[in-house]
């Protein structure tokens, strides 16, 4: 019974969120890509040309903002979920911690990338506390990759949420870049505990 009361109320909150209207309008598979426009907004870590792993990226919308807004870029997207087609990316089907996919990925770029972004998350238990810490293990993750693949002036972004893991992602950052901010984007929903991490040039 609760189970249905929470979809009903989802479904509710979909219908009224802005965000998601605005995604159909605009041809966006999810209402995550305002996130994605509103830190790029802030800190300016998407331009033309630029070469960039997506991980996490299915449904896709990070991907279709950044292929639809930025030219010539170079986008690797991977998840462990199919998705359907975008332009100008190279979609990996796939786990990223997997070596044969980061040697994919490294092979598909064959050198130095600008930016590594991560709206990954797993999927909720319903314990927000098992969440945070696992969801906290896929950003400390990423966040290794990151520095293997980036170049000095590089940028990396991921989602991360408030919980046990959040000041230990915070050092491990602080010891890998120069520059580190958490921001909450207007477009993630009041009652998230999730802020995305971003980190700019290598130390």
């Amino acid at each position: 019974m609760k189970k249905n009361k929470f979809s009903k109320n989802w479904i509710i909150k979909q219908k009224r969120d802005v965000y998601v209207k605005q995604s159909k309008i605009e041809g966006y598979r999810s209402r995550a890509v305002y996130k994605l426009q509103e830190i790029n907004q802030k800190f300016k870590i998407l331009k033309n040309g630029i070469k960039l792993i997506d991980l996490g990226a299915a449904p896709g919308s990070w991907s279709q903002f950044i292929s639809k807004n930025f030219k010539n870029s170079k986008i690797v997207s991977i998840d462990l979920k199919q998705m359907e087609e975008i332009k100008n990316t190279y979609q990996i089907v796939g786990d990223f911690t997997d070596e044969l996919q980061k040697k994919k990925i490294i092979e598909y770029f064959n050198g130095k990338i600008d930016a590594v972004i991560s709206d990954m998350a797993v999927n909720t238990t319903g314990n927000k506390s098992i969440d945070s810490i696992v969801t906290g293990e896929l950003s400390v993750d990423a966040l290794i990759f990151s520095t293997d693949i980036l170049k000095k002036q590089g940028c990396f972004v991921s989602k991360i949420f408030m919980g046990p893991s959040f000041n230990e992602i915070i050092i491990i950052a602080k010891k890998k870049f120069k520059q580190v901010n958490v921001f909450k984007p207007p477009a993630s929903r009041k009652d998230s505990k999730e802020s995305f991490i971003i980190c700019k040039y290598l130390r």
